[in-house]
């Protein structure tokens, strides 16, 4: 949804829905941030529906003013992603954020296996969170945990995968489409695929390419968004001052 079709800010604190393309090594929260700052000094609640690690790119929802009440709704809904794994190896954060460690011979794989493998990963299955993610135990982030060397007790979580589709194989890299529920981690479907294969796998590229009925396509730049709401604030003070006198 374009700022272009709004003519006054306070309609964004009566309740906006924005689709985002999340850059880059930025965390959810920076996208927030970035926008909450934009809109100043108008102070607007601002609010994202469902995190994307910083590794990772694409569709981010975001909600401001009255429309943050509906975050929980929108975060609920069904979510596609594609992505690369590269096989042969592991990393204990399960993708690019840590050093490979682990290291497997990919020589013998084939792509039939690799294809067969994803049917015990699609439907209800049940999954463990990576240790080096957001989930909070007494109040603490595990990876704040994992950072410093404590074990952790992970628990099995039950998702829903409904496709699980290979894209194309040039090992050891291996391209997927994955739809999901919500709480589906990527990149322990990732770990958990190599390990299928009795050998290594973690997520070396992610991209959110829809949540629920917004796709990417229709997603816009922060950095757009952003120049846009102060175009708009940069329009009201001046149509402001010229009323004034």
């Amino acid at each position: 949804m374009s700022t272009t079709s709004f003519n006054n800010i306070q309609q964004f604190a009566d309740g906006q829905l924005l689709l985002v393309n999340k850059p880059y090594k930025w965390t959810s929260f920076d996208v927030v941030g970035k926008l909450r700052n934009a809109f100043k000094p108008l102070k607007l609640k601002v609010g994202h529906a469902g995190t994307l690690d910083p590794l990772a790119t694409g569709l981010l929802i975001i909600c401001t003013g009255k429309m943050t009440k509906q975050i929980d709704t929108f975060q609920a809904e069904e979510k596609e992603y594609t992505g690369t794994m590269v096989l042969g190896a592991t990393t204990p954060t399960y993708d690019l954020e840590s050093e490979p460690e682990a290291k497997f011979d990919t020589t013998n794989l084939t792509v039939e296996q690799i294809k067969a493998a994803t049917a015990q990963f699609t439907g209800d299955i049940q999954q463990y969170p990576p240790a080096h993610s957001a989930i909070k135990i007494d109040g603490e982030r595990l990876y704040e945990k994992a950072r410093r060397g404590e074990e952790v007790e992970l628990r099995l979580r039950n998702v829903t995968i409904s496709e699980f589709e290979i894209t194309r194989i040039e090992l050891p890299e291996v391209d997927f489409r994955v739809v999901c529920s919500k709480g589906t981690y990527i990149r322990s479907l990732a770990n958990d695929f190599g390990a299928a294969l009795n050998n290594g796998a973690y997520l070396s590229r992610l991209r959110r390419t829809r949540s629920g009925n917004y796709r990417i396509e229709d997603a816009h730049e922060v950095m757009e968004l952003v120049t846009s709401i102060r175009d708009l604030k940069s329009v009201q003070a001046s149509d402001a001052s010229i009323a004034g006198h």
